[in-house]
Formats: structure tokens, C-alpha cells, sequence
């Protein structure tokens, strides 16, 4: 194998592109018909996008649009304004971008750390609305003197850069065996420019958009109209859209796929976790859709490329989150039960110490002090009578030594609460208190264990 890199580079710009093709394997596990991914993510911003960045500002530069000092600003999702704001610090440009407020925090953070600076605005709100991430970027130019817009919806060099670039890129890494490429649109410049040169060299090759539900274009596609249509909300970052934007070539495509939120980023997580690739919910759709495609094809001579978008470190606090994940009816956290707490106490002591009601003080304040515990009950026949505290044990015997020879009867408490193993975890809080410090836990008509506040609160602080 050839070893990449083998010369320096004059700066990170050059670094951008032939980005690797990995053969997915577990994620594909009985699949016969091949499927690889377009690591982007590898590109020096970590995304797609950095293929874009440097031609946009490059055909302003010609065009006499951008000059010396000039700004540059758009509408982003992060990925494009990381390939901008990246060609924009070697050439001494200042960037402006807009972002919806559904970005993920990682992206405005990245976006600062290249020296950008990012406006964010509201995700529900029409296109064609003031405080659209898009229409607000259109005013920034206005309002800003020598400032250009990189326009990357309505800008034709952004598939022309794919077409320059992935395209021959797929090619050239499947020998010209590619049968299918699969890629979410979002500008839509990948799937166009780089379907348009593989058409190109064979046009049996098959062309299919992914599409997140709520999206439009796929009745755009259908229809080639979306007047009276409405999308709804959605969580894929970077694809999908409310309008028609011209870099998508629509007669390139051959079909356009919609899948779910929730099937886009459990592919995602799937791929970090059987696959150790990291990456965003985009390319997760990408994967899922492939999949698809890849089972109804049913063919070991095919080949399917499909494109990884960006680097899955851009949504740590999003899809990788199990709580926000949660949050957004995305993923089922298991409830734990109170059995499940139980078990996991260190077994240091029996499952249950306990006295019966003629038992000793004396006898009860001794086991307290050998396993460790503050809590015992009182059981005779195996029902729980009373309940035993070490506190109040210790300031009776203090008090009135001689009580210490009196059996537990006479000075027990209350009897603990009972609680079915099976019952959530969560709601065993509202059953302890003060008063009632403790419950025992019953399995199967038997009760096989004490939890206490004190259990309680190391399971809440993760111990």
C-alpha cells in the first residue's frame, strides 16, 4: 500500500480531499451487496463542506466580488462555515455567519474558534421570515460594506466542486465499479456534482437522495412544486430543507428516501459502536438508507457508496447524548427497578438483616455494628412488624442502659414499607423519609433485601 503524505504540503488547504472509502462490515452483517462510506470526516475541518469552502471564496476572489479586507457571510449549519472560515484565515477574510438555534453548541463553538462570528437565529420560523438563518445572512451583506454572500444553496460551484472532486474521487477507489451512490441533501452540491461525473462515466448508475422526514424536497421531487406544502420540524442537522435550492440538479437524482430522526441517528451511534467510525446523524441517515438499498439490490457484484458526512464530535451534547436522546422520544432508557438497586448494593452483608420481635436490644445494636447497616426489621412468620433505627437505638441505650436487655418489641418502630421489586427505581424517593428511612424489598412473596435513603443516594451520584 502506498503511503499517503509523503511530501509536505504548503498549507492545510491542500490537505482537503481523497478522503478514504471504508467497507462497512457490522453494520452490513448479512447483507450481501457491498457498502462503503466517503470518510469526510477526515478532511482537515472534518467535514464534506471543506471541499466547498475554498472554491466559493476563490470564485468571488475572480469575479472582483471579494477583495482585500472583505467579509464573508452565510447561512450554515457549521460544516460549510468550517470550510469558509478555514480558507478564510490563510487569506485574511472576517466571516459572519448565521445559524438556527437547533445547531448543536459544538458547531457555534467551533465556528468562534476559527475567529468567525456566528448569529444565531430561530429554527421555526418560515423561509422567507427576517429572522430565517438564511434571510437574516441576507441582511448582514447589505448592512455590511465589502461583504459577500457565499450563498452555498444558490451557488453553483458548490456541486461543480463535487463534480470536480468526490466524483473522481469514487471513481477512481472502486476501479469504475460504483453501481449506487447514496447521499442525504442538504445544498444538495454533493449528491448533484458528484452523481452528474458517475452518470457521466456510466449512466446506469443509480442516484438516491436521502431525505429527513419533515423535509420537503422529496415532494419537491415528486411534484417539482411545493407551493401549499408544509414541512415539519425535524433533528438531522445539514440536510433537508423548506425550499428548492438550484444546487441540488434535480434531474440527476433518481430517487429521493425519507427516513426518521430516529433511524438517522441510531445508525449513527451504531457506526461509533460496531463499525468505530464517529460521525453525525447525516451520515447515519446515508448508512441507514444504504442498508435499504443495499437488501432490496441483493447483489455481491454491486457496489454502493454512500457518503459520512462529518465528525460525530460536532453532537456529543445531541445524539450521543442518552438523556437528550431521550429527551426527544429518540431513544428508550431502560427504567431500572428496584431490584435492579438491590443488586447492585456491594454484598458485604446478607441480603437481609433482621431480629424477630423477642429478640434483645443488645442483639439488634450487635448486628447493626457487624454488617454495617442503620436500618433492621422487626420479621416474625416473614411479615415485617417493626422497624429498627440505629439512632434512636443508640440515644435509648444511652439514656436507659438497662433497655438494652428488653426485647425490640417494646421499643420498635413502625414497621418499614414493602415495595415490589419490579417497581422504577425512581419512585422509591417518595417513599423514604425521616420518619421512614428505609423499605424492604419484596421478589416473588418473599422479601429479599433492605434499600435505605443512604442507597438510595450513591445510586443517584453514580457509585
Amino acid at each position: 500500500m502506498t503511503a499517503p503524505h509523503q511530501t509536505p504540503y504548503d498549507s492545510v488547504l491542500e490537505t482537503v480531499g481523497w478522503t478514504p472509502l471504508i467497507r462497512l462490515h457490522r453494520v452490513a452483517a448479512g447483507v450481501r451487496t457491498p457498502i462503503y462510506g466517503k470518510a469526510e470526516y477526515t478532511n482537515p475541518g472534518a467535514s464534506v463542506k471543506d471541499r466547498i469552502g475554498l472554491a466559493i471564496i476563490e470564485d468571488a476572489e475572480e469575479q472582483g466580488l471579494l477583495k482585500p479586507g472583505g467579509t464573508i457571510v452565510e447561512g450554515t449549519s457549521g460544516n460549510t462555515g468550517v470550510g469558509l472560515a478555514m480558507a478564510a484565515a490563510l487569506k485574511g477574510y472576517r466571516c459572519i455567519f448565521t445559524m438556527p438555534d437547533k445547531m448543536s453548541q459544538e458547531k457555534v463553538r467551533l465556528l468562534k474558534a476559527y475567529g468567525a462570528e456566528v448569529v444565531i437565529t430561530p429554527t421555526a420560523v418560515p423561509p422567507d421570515h427576517p429572522n430565517n438563518y438564511v434571510m437574516k445572512a441576507k441582511q448582514i451583506v447589505q448592512d455590511t460594506p465589502g461583504a459577500v454572500l457565499a450563498n452555498q444553496f444558490y451557488n453553483a460551484v458548490n456541486p461543480e466542486a463535487h463534480y470536480r472532486t468526490t466524483g473522481p474521487e469514487i471513481w477512481k477507489q472502486t476501479d469504475g465499479k460504483v453501481t449506487h451512490l447514496v447521499a442525504g441533501a442538504g445544498t444538495g452540491g454533493t449528491v448533484s456534482g458528484t452523481g452528474k461525473f458517475l452518470k457521466e462515466q456510466n449512466p446506469a448508475i443509480k442516484i438516491i437522495a436521502g431525505d429527513p422526514v419533515g423535509s420537503l424536497y422529496s415532494e419537491y421531487f415528486r411534484s417539482r412544486t411545493i407551493d401549499g406544502a408544509s414541512g415539519a420540524p425535524y433533528k438531522v442537522e445539514g440536510i433537508g430543507g423548506d425550499k428548492a435550492p438550484t444546487t441540488v440538479w434535480w434531474d440527476i437524482i433518481d430517487e429521493f428516501r425519507q427516513l426518521s430522526d430516529r433511524e438517522a441517528f441510531a445508525m449513527a451511534r451504531r457506526l461509533a459502536r460496531e463499525e468505530g467510525i464517529l460521525v453525525g446523524g447525516s451520515a447515519g441517515l446515508n448508512v441507514a438508507l444504504s442498508l435499504q438499498v443495499a437488501a432490496e439490490v441483493d447483489d455481491p457484484s454491486a457496489c454502493i457508496v454512500t457518503i459520512l458526512c462529518d465528525t460525530g464530535e460536532r453532537y456529543l451534547s445531541k445524539l450521543f447524548n442518552d438523556e437528550w436522546m431521550a429527551e426527544n422520544q429518540m431513544l428508550e432508557i431502560p427504567r431500572r427497578t428496584v431490584l435492579d438497586l438491590l443488586q447492585q448494593k456491594q454484598k458485604e452483608s446478607p441480603e437481609l438483616v433482621s431480629v424477630t420481635s423477642v429478640s434483645a436490644v443488645r442483639q439488634a445494636l450487635n448486628l447493626m455494628s457487624t454488617w454495617g447497616v442503620s436500618q433492621i426489621p422487626v420479621i416474625d412468620d416473614d411479615q415485617c412488624v417493626g422497624g429498627l433505627i440505629e439512632s434512636s437505638l443508640m440515644t435509648l441505650a444511652l439514656s436507659q442502659p438497662q433497655s438494652l436487655d428488653r426485647p425490640v418489641r417494646e421499643v420498635m418502630e413502625a414497621p418499614f414499607p414493602v415495595v415490589d421489586g419490579a417497581v422504577p427505581a425512581d419512585r422509591l424517593a417518595s417513599m423514604l423519609s425521616r420518619e421512614s428511612p428505609a423499605a424492604l424489598v419484596e421478589h416473588d412473596g418473599a422479601l429479599v433485601g433492605i434499600l435505605s435513603r443512604y442507597d438510595l443516594l450513591q445510586q443517584m451520584i453514580g457509585r
